[in-house]
């Protein structure tokens, strides 16, 4: 089976910064698989924040994970600072997906890429909610 190339540096939009923790390292001495995932949601919960489209208290729609996935190409480990870049790849009629890119600091290359999926539903319900039109607007900029 043949692997995609990763995505260049410059396909991302917004960029988190991460501290490695030393928890975040397992047995074998690099930072575990599952440690990926808390960043993912922390890249793309830091974005909406910032953007504007996350109010954890009384926003709605909220977005709930459906799909998240990761692809590991290298190696990285505490004390290693770690860029988590992001881009919008699909919009839907309610939901989002983020295209994730895991960088060593500076680095070229992406250790590991991901994607991450949000359905948006009314907070109360919990049934689809379509985007409203202002926040597909600012996530049309994320593509």
């Amino acid at each position: 089976m043949s692997r995609t190339p990763p995505r260049p540096r410059a396909a991302y939009r917004h960029w988190t910064p991460i501290t490695t923790r030393w928890h975040d390292n397992d047995v074998y001495g690099h930072v575990n698989n599952t440690v990926y995932y808390a960043w993912f949601d922390t890249a793309v919960n830091a974005w909406l924040v910032e953007a504007g489209l996350l109010d954890v208290i009384s926003g709605d729609p909220i977005g709930l994970v459906v799909e998240t996935g990761c692809r590991y190409a290298a190696p990285l480990a505490f004390p290693q600072p770690v860029e988590i870049g992001l881009a919008v790849a699909k919009i839907g009629s309610s939901s989002v997906t983020y295209h994730l890119g895991v960088f060593g600091k500076g680095a070229q290359d992406a250790a590991a890429e991901g994607h991450f999926t949000h359905v948006y539903v009314d907070r109360l319900n919990r049934r689809p909610a379509p985007l409203p039109p202002e926040w597909r607007a600012i996530l049309e900029r994320q593509i």
